[in-house]
């Protein structure tokens, strides 16, 4: 993809309240190189596979509890006000956009990434982020669609812009800010501020936030999820799922196209993806298991917070800072990349979940209603180091399967995708990535060989008639035959030792299931209501 070349000239950001005359707009990543490991830039280091290493200080995780939405007359009665998104005042926002600003008009050289959020030009946003580190920047080059030369002449003015002077700690003194960092978004200003942090992922799921509000608004689905395509036809499939529930690695697949590895849209006419990048988990990445991964982490890979040995190799195993290592790379550093990054509509959704109870079947067959429960439910285990305090995997409901980044209630997506599955006779599956034999700490991951060949079974329609049986509790259609993967895996009870503890855990799940979904009862019909576990 031919990409602009850099601006070094005096960039004009007095619209954005930013008086620096030293601005590099779209650089390219050699440039950011050479600044980053050469121009002072601390906590920097080139890997001998060509990637920059880069640490993000204190933060090496989300901060969902420092995210703030402002409160105005435009958003008030739009955004599901609560643990997701917290209400900040216009005048604590403008507080928190000044200190930023400052912070930014302080530096000597600041970067400027322009680049689009959508791959469809009917429905793309021209984001602009302002940044001082040499490594945000290259890491929002990667995550952008990066325009080219005549797409960056005509970019015009930005439909939003990101702050993001992270180094620089929040003010408490300001009302509705409790920490030192603080992530805020303004539907009103288009323009989101980030101080405290200097996680490069705030940025990327901040765009993605954006998204999650502008999209709907728009009749588009917003959706949290991978997507492949099918290389002999327009169709596609789509993988929902939370970090470490195995979106990237499963999307990277040999058999099919990726059209992206966390964040889609669906339209009227198909998918498309947002971003222009991956951001993979690298913790013991390795080229047997994930060879699509590894090979794209080379020159112009952003690699953060991993470990290095002493003849600069990664140390891919190395958790000493985080269990949170990540890289990010372009979107055609895949081989097997569809550029661009759009398709038509879906054949398959997939739920993926990684169960900690040990007691949800490696693959399920869902009914429309069935679907929709376990999309608003959005059960998973969050993995250690994707958030900040997070050390060991916990079993949690996250809606959607992105509740952090939702800003309508989940009721709002959820009949959003239940009309685009009925409208294209879409087929719902649930796939188990988690642990079987027992639970975490007792029973072990399911093989990654053996969730690849159920994945593969579904795109190859060999599933659409294969033999169910209901689960007796969870009354999902369970698989009990898949090429590829021994039998006696796919019936979860029957990799139990001790039945009785199983029969315990899988009613404690449901019982956990049931008073979760309490909170969205009164907005969904009475069938997606029963579509639920027998308690």
């Amino acid at each position: 993809m031919a990409t602009a070349e850099a601006e070094t000239k005096t960039l004009d950001l007095s619209a954005h309240g930013i008086t620096v005359t030293n601005v590099t707009r779209n650089p390219p990543p050699a440039l950011l190189y050479e600044q980053a490991l050469g121009g002072g830039e601390a906590e920097t280091r080139l890997a001998d596979n060509g990637a920059l290493v880069a640490f993000s200080g204190a933060k090496m995780g989300r901060s969902p509890n420092d995210k703030h939405v402002v409160k105005d007359p435009e958003t008030e009665n739009d955004v599901w006000w609560g643990p997701v998104n917290f209400p900040l005042e216009p005048a604590s926002f403008e507080q928190n956009r000044e200190r930023a600003r400052a912070f930014l008009n302080a530096r000597d050289h600041l970067y400027v990434i322009d680049g689009f959020a959508g791959w469809d030009p009917a429905h793309r946003l021209n984001v602009r982020i302002i940044c001082s580190r040499p490594y945000h920047a290259l890491f929002m080059h990667n995550m952008l669609i990066r325009p080219t030369a005549d797409e960056l002449a005509g970019f015009g003015e930005p439909d939003f812009v990101v702050y993001n002077a992270g180094q620089q700690s929040a003010d408490e003194s300001v009302e509705g800010v409790t920490s030192p960092t603080s992530v805020d978004i303004s539907f009103a200003h288009n323009e989101a501020t980030i101080l405290g942090t200097e996680y490069a992922g705030e940025m990327k799921k901040g765009v993605f936030t954006i998204m999650n509000y502008l999209m709907p608004k728009r009749g588009v689905l917003s959706m949290h999820c991978s997507a492949t395509a099918d290389p002999d036809s327009t169709s596609s499939s789509i993988l929902f799922g939370l970090s470490g529930t195995g979106k990237t690695t499963l999307s990277a697949d040999p058999n099919r196209l990726l059209i992206g590895d966390d964040e889609h849209c669906w339209t009227d006419t198909g998918v498309f993806n947002i971003e222009g990048g991956c951001y993979a988990k690298t913790i013991d990445l390795s080229e047997e298991k994930e060879p699509d991964i590894y090979r794209a982490i080379r020159f112009g890979t952003v690699l953060e917070n991993v470990g290095l040995c002493d003849d600069r190799a990664v140390d891919w195993s190395d958790s000493s800072l985080t269990q949170n290592t990540r890289g990010s790379y372009p979107i055609e550093y895949i081989a097997n990349a569809k550029i661009p990054c759009v398709a038509g509509h879906p054949t398959d959704v997939i739920f993926l979940t990684a169960d900690a109870f040990g007691v949800l079947p490696p693959v399920s067959k869902l009914t429309p209603e069935q679907a929709m429960y376990h999309f608003i439910s959005g059960y998973t285990a969050k993995v250690a180091g994707t958030e900040v305090g997070v050390t060991d995997p916990e079993a949690t409901f996250s809606p959607c399967f992105g509740g952090p980044f939702l800003v309508w209630h989940p009721a709002r997506y959820a009949e959003m995708l239940a009309a685009r599955m009925r409208t294209h006779g879409t087929n719902a599956w649930l796939v188990n990535t988690g642990w079987s034999g027992g639970p975490f700490g007792v029973g072990s991951r399911i093989n990654l060989p053996y969730t690849r060949a159920m994945v593969d079974a579904i795109h190859q329609g060999v599933l659409a008639d294969a033999p169910t049986e209901p689960d007796p509790v969870f009354g999902i259609h369970v698989v009990t035959d898949v090429p590829g993967v021994p039998s006696d895996i796919l019936r979860p009870r029957d990799t139990w030792a001790d039945k009785h503890a199983y029969d315990e855990r899988a009613r404690r799940l449901a019982g956990l299931f049931v008073e979760n979904f309490k909170e969205y009862e009164d907005d969904c019909p009475p069938e997606v209501c029963g579509a639920g576990p027998t308690v």
